[in-house]
């Protein structure tokens, strides 16, 4: 594990032959860069320079990969994570942990570790009450990546029933979100959004029975993977994956179920990430639904 610089933060690396990953050292949660072997590009968008004011002070948002608690709200959500991390080795990997937020009781922690036989990496995000009181919350990854790319969030089309007579899929919008806007392509298997800048923010979320959604940038395509757990209640509109996109970056978001922990409890979310370079030349960095099928069909790892 070597020290790095992330933008004047200093950073530990964690490396091995398929890829190299850097966590920021003394704030977050946070992932900051993910190359994959061989290559300069990192896949995470960098945005040192973006901040707003919460009423807990200045949040700073990196870029790269973060944990929230959903559902969101301005009070609780944005609580700056600038000090106080914790970083400590593991087997393969590293653990980083921020105290107990004052305003909630949430302890964040993030635990990252690379597997030895594929560009895969396992993360395991938790959050622990440490108040006195209940707290219902969600799990929230949040993995920022560069404008420039095609998110791809695959759509149930079986029947629920055995005639085919009930609903199968639904879509949550927020209110910025246009219906006309350039970026949503909605396709049957497929439900693209582009990372294409705009002033306007765009997102959308639904429940996501794959247990997988991706991104296709650089040649590289970025895939989290997830497991859905239908039946249990989750936050917005009972959205499970969504897509946030605005002039600068393009966020993947996987949500666990809302949960009620009481203090000395922890609701805990997994993902894991797979990054596939097929090696189609030819193939365009904002996607067609048929180009998108194209590519998942011809990776090595299945997807369904």
């Amino acid at each position: 594990m070597a020290t790095t610089d992330f933008h004047g933060m200093p950073t530990y690396t964690l490396q091995n032959e398929h890829l190299r990953l850097e966590v920021l050292a003394s704030a977050g949660p946070r992932i900051v860069r993910l190359f994959p072997a061989g290559s300069p590009q990192n896949l995470l968008a960098e945005l040192p320079d973006m901040q707003w004011d919460t009423p807990h002070g200045p949040f700073r948002l990196w870029g790269g990969h973060r944990l929230w608690h959903a559902p969101e709200t301005a009070t609780r959500t944005y609580f700056p994570d600038d000090s106080g991390l914790q970083l400590a080795s593991i087997a393969h990997g590293v653990r980083l942990a921020q105290p107990a937020e004052a305003a909630t009781g949430i302890a964040k922690s993030l635990e990252v570790t690379l597997e030895a036989s594929r560009p895969g990496i396992q993360l395991r995000h938790e959050l622990r009450n440490e108040g006195v009181w209940p707290v219902t919350l969600a799990p929230w990854a949040i993995t920022q990546l560069p404008l420039g790319g095609t998110a791809i969030l695959p759509q149930r089309t079986a029947p629920l029933d055995p005639d085919g007579l009930q609903p199968n899929r639904s879509l949550a919008l927020w209110p910025y979100t246009r219906w006309q806007d350039p970026r949503l392509h909605p396709a049957d298997d497929y439900f693209l959004v582009t990372g294409e800048a705009d002033e306007v923010p765009c997102k959308v979320g639904y429940f996501n029975h794959a247990g997988w959604l991706a991104y296709w940038h650089a040649g590289v395509l970025f895939v989290k993977e997830f497991q859905p757990r239908p039946g249990e209640l989750h936050p917005d509109l009972d959205s499970n994956a969504e897509v946030y996109v605005y002039n600068r970056f393009l966020e993947l978001e996987t949500l666990g179920p809302l949960q009620t922990i009481a203090p000395g409890e922890s609701a805990i979310h997994y993902e894991t990430w797979l990054l596939s370079r097929p090696g189609l030349a030819d193939l365009p960095a904002i996607l067609t639904p048929t180009q998108a099928a194209q590519l998942i069909a011809s990776l090595p790892i299945p997807l369904t």
